[in-house]
């Protein structure tokens, strides 16, 4: 009960972080820990002490439903897909109660004509003390969510611009991000092929030898290297994006827990693209 009091107050005291979240969170934790805090380590010290990670975290989800809102609306109109999408992503992060509810009225805030996408951006940024690794998660997140309908019109671009320069990526780093995105949604794609439905093998051999080489490329762009570059420099850039992508990682740097899946996604992407290229050169 004084878990669900304290978490109330909290969501008052933080201003535009949604009570419910923030609540949910603090509540949960003070009515799970707070005995053994209190014992352990003087009464509230440790319990304030722990209490930024959960600020951050709420931050992060209001935002991350705001911002994806303010995408969906973009265009002019809230198509299902893109409600869907929302949906699903809370569903992932395990988001309910009144938690998925303030998760909901942040996605239609985002909605609103005055949507201070700015201001939301750079509170997200200084609550995560700019840490790009971070960041660029939330970015990527923004990226499949304008894509969810299949497409990027220039009105859902110009708001990724907006919100990439507000975090602190320069346009080419957008447009990058944009490109290996839509490589490991080929991929992907390419993926499900080979392993699917047989029907798909009665199509002729120079589409699906086009298809095959398309998928290569595609793997080659997941990992930011070309097919002119060695096995050395090919392991190096895996390597380097698994421990940036590494998900224990990434919580350890901030990112809240109920966002794993998205980063665990990133991960099977780049291991399934190694693993493409690994095959193909022969490589050990």
């Amino acid at each position: 009960m004084i878990g669900k009091i304290l978490g109330t107050i909290f969501g008052f005291m933080f201003g535009r972080i949604p009570g419910a979240i923030l609540g949910f969170i603090v509540g949960h934790m003070f009515d799970k820990g707070y005995s053994q805090d209190f014992n352990q380590m003087g009464g509230f010290s440790g319990f304030f002490t722990s209490q930024d990670d959960f600020k951050k975290q709420a931050i992060f989800f209001h935002a991350l439903f705001s911002v994806m809102g303010h995408i969906a609306k973009a265009d002019g109109k809230v198509s299902d897909i893109e409600i869907k999408m929302a949906s699903s992503l809370m569903d992932q992060m395990g988001l309910e109660g009144d938690t998925r509810k303030e998760a909901q009225q942040a996605f239609r805030d985002g909605k609103e004509a005055d949507f201070a996408l700015k201001d939301i951006i750079l509170e997200l940024k200084e609550s995560c003390h700019g840490r790009r690794d971070i960041l660029q998660v939330f970015l990527e997140i923004l990226i499949q969510a304008a894509y969810v309908d299949g497409r990027l019109d220039k009105a859902e671009q110009k708001v990724l611009e907006t919100a990439a320069l507000h975090l602190g990526f320069k346009q080419n780093e957008l447009l990058y991000l944009l490109s290996v995105y839509e490589a490991e949604i080929r991929f992907r794609q390419r993926g499900g092929q080979r392993s699917g439905q047989s029907s798909h093998r009665t199509h002729q051999g120079s589409q699906s030898t086009y298809s095959t080489q398309q998928s290569l490329n595609d793997a080659y762009q997941i990992l930011g290297v070309s097919e002119s570059d060695d096995d050395k420099a090919v392991k190096k850039a895996y390597r380097k994006l698994m421990s940036e992508n590494h998900p224990d990682k990434l919580v350890s740097k901030g990112l809240p827990k109920q966002a794993l899946e998205i980063a665990k996604n990133k991960a099977q992407d780049i291991q399934a693209a190694y693993e493409m290229i690994k095959e193909k050169r022969g490589m050990r």
